[in-house]
C-alpha cells in the first residue's frame, strides 16, 4: 500500500488508450472493411456524444481543479474530489471519453472500434482505474471507503 500512496502505478496513458483503439480501427477499417454508413443522424448524433464527452470532460477538469489537485494519472492526489460529476460517477472523465470513443465511432462509420472496446475497457480497468483506486484508497483510506460505498464506478 505504502508504494500507490506515493502516487499512482498507472500502466498507461489514458487518452492513448482510447486513441490507439481508434487509430487501430482506421487502420483495420482500411484493409477489412467493417464500414457501415450512419447517414445524416449517426452523423449528428456522433457528434453530440463527442459534445456530451467533452462537455463532462470539462466538468470533470473543474472539479479536479476547484478542489486543487492534479488530474494527472501519474501524480498524487492531494484531495478526494466527491463533488460534481465526480458525485455521480467515480470515473467521470473515463465515462466521458467513452461518449467522445462512440462518437468518433459514428462518424468512422465502421464496427471495428466496438469490437476494439473490450480492450480499452479491460485496459482502462486494469492498467489505470485499479491503480488509481489504489493509490486513493492507500491516501485517504476510510474517507475514500466511503466514497466507494455511495458512488458507482461507471454510472
Amino acid at each position: 500500500m505504502r508504494d500507490h500512496a506515493a502516487r499512482p502505478r498507472t500502466l498507461v496513458p489514458p487518452p492513448a488508450v482510447y486513441a490507439l483503439a481508434l487509430g487501430m480501427a482506421w487502420w483495420l477499417e482500411g484493409r477489412w472493411s467493417l464500414g457501415f454508413f450512419p447517414g445524416g443522424v449517426g452523423r449528428a448524433l456522433g457528434w453530440g456524444l463527442i459534445g456530451l464527452g467533452l462537455a463532462g470532460f470539462a466538468w470533470a477538469l473543474a472539479a479536479i481543479w476547484g478542489h486543487h489537485t492534479t488530474v494527472n494519472p501519474y501524480k498524487a492526489a492531494s484531495s478526494l474530489v466527491t463533488r460534481g460529476p465526480f458525485a455521480h460517477s467515480r470515473n467521470p472523465i473515463y465515462v466521458s471519453d467513452w461518449f467522445v470513443y462512440l462518437g468518433v465511432t459514428l462518424l468512422l462509420g465502421t464496427a471495428w472500434p466496438l469490437l476494439l472496446a473490450p480492450l480499452v475497457w479491460l485496459t482502462m480497468r486494469y492498467g489505470v482505474i485499479a491503480h488509481e483506486e489504489a493509490h486513493l484508497l492507500a491516501k485517504f483510506g476510510d474517507e475514500y471507503r466511503d466514497y466507494l460505498a455511495r458512488v458507482r464506478r461507471w454510472l
